[in-house]
C-alpha cells in the first residue's frame, strides 16, 4: 500500500481540492441556522428567556461535541469515508424539521441531528485532510479546510437573510441548505476516496524528536491514555483544547445573541445578514493567509494574538451600537478567530502521533465544539440576568485569560516531528 501512495498537497490536489469542495458543503448546512433561527424563535415561536431560547445551541454544542470524539474512533476502526458518508445522511433531515416544525422540540431535534452531522462530516474532512497533507503543509492544508468552511458559512448566512427577507423565514432559507445536503451525500458516495492508508504510511516514515520531549507520546497508547494528554496532561495539547473551546464559547454566544441585539437596537433583516456574514466571511477567508503563516512563524503566537484580539473585538461589540461600528467589530472577531482556528488543529497534528492522530483530532474537537453548550448555558443565564450586553462583557474577560493561558503554557510546535 504506501508504495502506492505520497503524502503532499501536490501528489493528491485532485482529491484534496474535492475535500476542500465537500467542507464547504458541510458549512453550508451549518450557515442556514446563522441568520434565520434566532429570529424564527424570537418572532415564530415567541421565545423571550435568552437562556430558554438558546436551548438550540445547547443541543447542537452537546451533540457535535460528543460526535466528534467518536468520529476520530470510527475513522480508525471503520475508515473514513463511511464516518462521512454517515454524516451526511444524518443531515437530510435538519432543514426539512425546521420547515415543518409546529413548535420548537423540533428545533432542538433538528439541531441534535445538525450536532451529529458536524461532527462527523467537519472531522472527517479534517482528519482527511491532515493525512493527504503529511507533515510540511499541515497548516496549510488546514486553513483551506477551515476557510472554504467558514466561507461557506458566511455566504449561507447572507443569503438565507435575503431570502427570508423577500420570502420569509420559511421554507425558502433551509431549502438552501437541503440542496447542499444533498449534493455533499452525492459527491461522497461517488469521489471522494479513503485516506486512512496515508496516514499508515506517515506512521510508517514517523521518527522520534532526539531531545525525547515527546517519549511518551508513542504509538501505541490507548484512548483513555489520549484522552488525557489531550486534555490536561500535554501542555500544547491542553492548552489548544482550552483554547477551542473558548473560541466556540464566544461562537456560541455570537450565533445566538448577536442577531437579537442588532434588532433591539432597530436593524432590518437584511443588515442582520450582512452582520451574520461578516464575522464568518472574515474568519473563513482570513484562514487562506494564517494557515500557511502558521507553518512559517510558528502556532504559539498566532494563537495568543488572536484569543486577545477576539475578546477585543466583543468587548467593542458591547461598547457600541450603529451598523458601521458592528461591522468593525465583526471583522475583528473573525480575524482573532481566523487567527486560531485552523492554527490549533495544527498544533495537535503536529503533536499527536500519526497513529492515534485522529483521536487525537477527536478530542481537542469534543472540548471545542463542548464551547458551544457552555457558551449558550453561561450567555443565556448571564442575558437573562443583567442583559445581552453583560453577557457579552463576561465572554470577552473570558477569551482574554484564554490567550494568556497559550501565553504561558503552549510550547512552540511547528517544527515537533514525533
Amino acid at each position: 500500500m504506501s508504495t502506492a501512495l505520497r503524502l503532499g498537497l501536490r501528489a493528491n490536489l485532485a482529491q484534496f481540492s474535492l475535500l476542500v469542495a465537500v467542507n464547504a458543503l458541510v458549512g453550508g448546512v451549518l450557515g442556514q441556522e446563522r441568520t434565520v433561527l434566532p429570529l424564527l424563535a424570537e418572532q415564530t415561536f415567541h421565545l423571550t428567556g435568552y437562556t430558554f431560547l438558546l436551548t438550540y445551541v445547547l443541543a447542537f454544542g452537546l451533540t457535535k461535541a460528543a460526535t466528534n470524539y467518536f468520529a476520530g474512533t470510527w475513522s480508525d476502526r471503520f475508515g473514513r469515508k463511511p464516518v462521512l458518508v454517515a454524516g451526511w445522511l444524518i443531515a437530510i433531515p435538519v432543514p426539512l424539521l425546521l420547515i415543518w416544525a409546529p413548535h420548537w422540540g423540533w428545533v432542538v431535534v433538528a439541531n441534535v441531528l445538525l450536532g451529529v452531522n458536524q461532527g462527523l462530516t467537519w472531522s472527517t474532512t479534517v482528519i482527511m485532510k491532515i493525512d493527504l497533507a503529511g507533515p510540511s503543509r499541515r497548516g496549510l492544508a488546514m486553513g483551506l479546510n477551515e476557510a472554504a468552511g467558514y466561507m461557506a458559512v458566511a455566504a449561507t448566512a447572507l443569503a438565507t437573510g435575503y431570502l427570508a427577507a423577500r420570502y420569509g423565514l420559511r421554507p425558502a432559507p433551509f431549502l438552501l441548505g437541503l440542496s447542499y445536503a444533498a449534493l455533499g451525500l452525492g459527491l461522497t458516495v461517488l469521489a471522494v476516496k479513503e485516506t486512512r492508508g496515508h496516514a499508515r504510511l506517515e506512521a510508517t516514515n514517523h521518527t522520534a524528536r532526539e531531545d525525547g520531549r515527546h517519549d511518551h507520546l508513542h504509538a501505541d497508547l490507548t484512548s483513555r491514555e489520549i484522552f488525557a494528554h489531550t486534555s490536561f496532561r500535554e501542555p500544547a495539547l491542553s492548552a489548544a483544547s482550552q483554547a477551542g473551546m473558548v473560541n466556540n464559547l464566544n461562537d456560541g454566544l455570537a450565533w445566538g445573541l448577536f442577531p437579537i441585539l442588532f434588532a433591539t437596537a432597530g436593524l432590518s433583516l437584511s443588515h442582520i445578514g450582512i452582520l451574520a456574514a461578516v464575522y464568518p466571511a472574515v474568519w473563513g477567508l482570513g484562514q487562506l493567509i494564517t494557515g500557511p503563516l502558521s507553518d512559517h512563524w510558528g502556532r504559539k503566537h498566532l494563537i495568543t494574538a488572536g484569543m486577545l484580539l477576539q475578546g477585543l473585538a466583543l468587548a467593542m461589540v458591547a461598547l457600541v451600537d450603529t451598523f458601521g461600528l458592528w461591522v468593525t467589530a465583526a471583522a475583528l472577531l473573525g480575524a482573532g478567530t481566523a487567527m486560531v482556528y485552523p492554527t490549533l488543529l495544527a498544533t495537535v497534528g503536529d503533536v499527536a502521533h500519526p497513529v492515534w492522530r485522529a483521536r487525537a483530532v477527536g478530542v481537542y474537537r469534543l472540548w471545542r465544539d463542548g464551547g458551544f453548550a457552555v457558551g449558550a448555558v453561561l450567555a443565556g443565564v448571564v442575558a437573562d440576568a443583567w442583559g445581552l450586553r453583560a453577557a457579552i462583557w463576561v465572554v470577552a474577560a473570558i477569551t482574554a485569560v484564554s490567550g494568556l493561558v497559550v501565553a504561558v503554557r503552549m510550547y512552540e510546535t511547528r517544527m515537533v516531528q514525533l
